[in-house]
């Protein structure tokens, strides 16, 4: 399976508490629902087609618990995010949830499940929110493809998809997009990291990797 990291994120970085101001106040975080002034017609088609190619979804505790007092309430048919959420295989990372009951689920103890997961013959191993599971993934270079949307807007301190320890990776742009309401989405897939070079030769600035 392809293990796909789907994410919003502020200009800043952050990418926690996007949909509400209650979604996730750890670490005293007061800017939750940043997202909401931005999401239009745009922003829909791009998490429907995401969720059109999800076989089965990852998550962190965290974020599992969250979406968990959430989404069983949205039974909407003609929403596409609920009803892949609720009805697909969910696994979440966690070392000290006991059982989970949004179900199908099951409870992975190390990231050693995660690529057991991937192993398997099928399509997409989605991750969606769960920062710190998202940043373990990055440092254990488990992941295929980010799928990132950027939101015109900053809040300052919270929980960031790319810390200050990341590995350094360079990156193959697959597609992006603009939206109608300035938020800009990239789709990503790792490359080994380059750096380079400036030379002047001839008068000219010349590039070197």
């Amino acid at each position: 399976m392809r293990l796909t990291i789907h994410t919003f994120l502020t200009l800043d970085g952050v990418m926690q508490g996007p949909g509400g101001v209650e979604e996730d106040r750890s670490g005293d975080f007061s800017n939750g629902g940043w997202t909401v002034p931005y999401f239009d017609q745009d922003m829909g088609e791009i998490v429907d087609d995401w969720f059109s190619k999800t076989d089965a979804i990852l998550f962190g505790r965290t974020t599992y618990e969250l979406m968990k007092g959430y989404w069983p309430d949205v039974t909407d048919p003609d929403n596409r995010a609920a009803q892949m959420l609720n009805a697909c295989p969910k696994h979440v990372v966690s070392s000290t949830l006991r059982s989970a009951d949004w179900g199908p689920a099951t409870i992975l103890d190390s990231l050693d499940g995660v690529r057991a997961l991937k192993a398997r013959e099928g399509g997409e191993l989605q991750v969606h929110g769960s920062a710190g599971l998202a940043a373990a993934l990055h440092a254990a270079g488990m992941i295929d493809e980010y799928r990132l949307v950027t939101f015109p807007v900053t809040v300052g301190a919270g929980k960031r998809l790319f810390t200050p320890k990341a590995a350094a990776s360079g990156y193959e742009l697959v597609t992006s997009r603009t939206t109608g309401t300035g938020a800009t989405y990239v789709e990503l897939r790792p490359t080994p990291f380059a750096g380079g070079t400036f030379t002047i030769e001839d008068g000219k600035v010349e590039a070197h990797s």
